[in-house]
């Protein structure tokens, strides 16, 4: 048996690190493997990322086109309906009541969005920032309350 006192790696598993600029018997002795000389023979030196030694780089010589969307998006924190099953008949559902018990882990910048997945068994009273048009009608079927938090 395997325990914290007995585990060990298997022999080969870890490898010695290298031990650069030790003389030159080492065999990585003098210049440490950087070269003569040269910009990343230098202390210090740590390569961009996309560098290609000068030359101009791929991301610089393809054209950019189009629009994203993605910094200009609502944010919303989503939960299915079949989550909302976990509370009794009659709550007052809102986003704090579902941070506090742990059914989200945070509220997003728009707030929170209600999916129509799942079935409802409950009549609840659901307060949220937006609802799919599946999740309303499941509510009301449930003869609950779907509101909209503005």
């Amino acid at each position: 048996m395997i325990t914290l006192n007995n585990f060990k790696k298997k022999p080969g598993a870890r490898k010695a690190k290298k031990r650069v600029a030790r003389g030159v018997g080492s065999g990585s002795g003098k210049t440490a493997g950087r070269g003569e000389n040269g910009q990343q023979s230098r202390s210090g030196y740590s390569r961009r990322y996309g560098f290609e030694g000068g030359q101009m780089p791929l991301i610089r010589k393809i054209p950019k086109r189009g629009f994203s969307n993605y910094h200009h998006r609502k944010h919303f924190t989503i939960l299915n309906i079949s989550k909302l099953n976990v509370f009794e008949d009659g709550t007052d559902i809102t986003p704090e009541l579902l941070l506090e018990k742990g059914v989200i882990s945070k509220i997003e910048k728009n707030g929170v969005k209600i999916l129509g997945n799942g079935n409802l068994e409950k009549k609840l009273n659901v307060f949220a920032h937006k609802f799919t048009e599946t999740a309303m009608k499941k509510i009301q079927d449930a003869s609950g309350k779907a509101e909209v938090i503005k």
